[in-house]
């Protein structure tokens, strides 16, 4: 009798156990209005990143999510030798005419590129990459570029010296070249999101890097509560919550990479104007915008262009909101933000 309860003791431990690593595997719907939601996992793009989806259980479908990161970076890498953007900077790439021949999808990245390239009047600028591959943000060394080396490379400097005609392109000057990452991220989740949508999704949140772009609302119906990250703070330190319903929030800062060197500060957000990082007094800007592509071009514009010039740019814009943080830690509203936050 003992043995035989020994036993109905263990079989009981053993089923309760098989309960708990079932329900500890799922993930829980952290928004509300569903028991359950899937989600999956990854770093790609350089970054963190996690799909979620709350009203399917196809976990196949999140796989699938999760592969197009690869298949864009293969497409927008600066660094990857085999990515079609790496080629296009060294030349490499097929051309016709004189002429190299795009994907669909860099001409596309490329046209935005340019667009807010020319609406922040070049303070963001698409054809940085001869700057900007002189820095390396992501080394133990801390190595500052040489400022002669600099001054040599800036001349290449310029969106006004690029064409792009449909899927062909061409650099006006040798030794030209692009660099994306400022808008990939953005034009990525928008992509995922066209995905999700495509396969009848209508609830999830998708997050690169923190880059959240969000899939219609709560399967409960209320809004998703996304929070902006207080600067140079833990992932989850917030400083404002905002409520959003298919819509992007991205950010851009200067505590997302950065070294210090020689009691000197150099954040990765660099002026086409001269190769050092931007010195305006504001840390980082947020901004919620239908594509997320929109929001990532316009949180790097922004900053490039200041408090003044970046809110009024903001202001001037339709269906679009903007909190801006300065080195002191004053937090700026864009007007809509505060007629939506008052009800006005």
């Amino acid at each position: 009798m003992k043995n035989r309860n020994i036993l109905i003791g263990l079989a009981f431990i053993l089923i309760l156990a098989f309960f708990m690593l079932f329900y500890m595997g799922r993930q829980p719907d952290a928004v509300g209005g569903s028991d359950e939601a899937i989600s999956v996992s990854g770093f790609k793009l350089n970054t963190a990143v996690k799909i979620t989806v709350y009203d399917s259980q196809d976990e196949e479908m999140l796989q699938e999510a999760l592969k197009l990161c690869d298949k864009y970076e293969r497409i927008f890498s600066r660094t990857r030798e085999d990515s079609e953007l790496y080629q296009l900077n060294h030349g490499t790439l097929p051309k016709a005419d004189g002429w190299y021949m795009l994907s669909d999808e860099l001409a596309d990245l490329i046209e935005k590129g340019l667009y807010y390239s020319e609406l922040s009047e070049g303070t963001f600028d698409i054809t940085i990459e001869p700057l900007s591959s002189l820095w390396d943000f992501t080394s133990e060394e801390k190595i500052v570029p040489d400022e002669q080396a600099l001054e040599e490379v800036q001349k290449l400097v310029g969106y006004e010296k690029v064409e792009l005609q449909g899927n062909r392109f061409r650099f006006a000057e040798e030794g030209m070249g692009l660099e994306l990452g400022a808008i990939a991220k953005g034009y990525i989740a928008d992509r995922i999101k066209e995905f999700l949508v495509s396969k009848g999704v209508e609830s999830a949140i998708i997050d690169l890097g923190g880059n959240v772009l969000c899939v219609g609302k709560r399967t409960d119906g209320g809004p998703f509560r996304v929070g902006i990250q207080k600067p140079f703070a833990k992932r989850s330190e917030t400083v404002e919550t905002t409520e959003i319903i298919d819509r992007s929030v991205v950010s851009s800062g200067v505590y997302e990479r950065y070294f210090e060197k020689d009691d000197q500060f150099y954040h990765h957000i660099l002026n086409p104007k001269d190769g050092y990082p931007y010195d305006n007094g504001i840390t980082s800007v947020t901004i919620i915008s239908e594509y997320s592509v929109d929001g990532d071009a316009l949180s790097t514009s922004c900053f490039a262009l200041g408090l003044e010039k970046g809110m009024e740019l903001i202001d001037s814009l339709q269906d679009v909101r903007a909190v801006f943080i300065t080195e002191n830690g004053e937090i700026h509203f864009s007007d809509k933000f505060r007629e939506e936050k008052t009800g006005k």
